[in-house]
């Protein structure tokens, strides 16, 4: 099933500069956590501190997470190395 829809280049530009880490503050501390993490522990108190909203309003992580459960279904890990190699090609160009 070929699906097209129009993805404004913004969301493009904003998943290829998404960082890897972010900073987080709690208790006075800054600590950096994993961007699609939902939840941290604060190194200084110890408490469980959500990171994700999960609201009505989608964040950019929730695109992620979908292209991580497309990426779960069988061949698809295939299908993303055979990509991940031809962008690795273009980039050497």
């Amino acid at each position: 099933m070929q699906v097209t829809i129009g993805v404004p280049s913004e969301i493009i530009d904003t998943i290829r500069e998404f960082p890897v880490a972010r900073q987080v503050e709690h208790c006075g501390q800054r600590f950096s956590v994993p961007s699609l993490a939902t939840y941290a522990v604060c190194p200084r108190c110890g408490s469980q501190i959500k990171l994700r909203a999960y609201s009505a309003s989608p964040e950019i992580e929730d695109v992620f997470d979908a292209v991580l459960e497309w990426m779960q279904q069988p061949g698809a890990e295939e299908v993303v190395r055979r990509r991940q190699a031809e962008l690795d090609a273009d980039a050497d160009e």
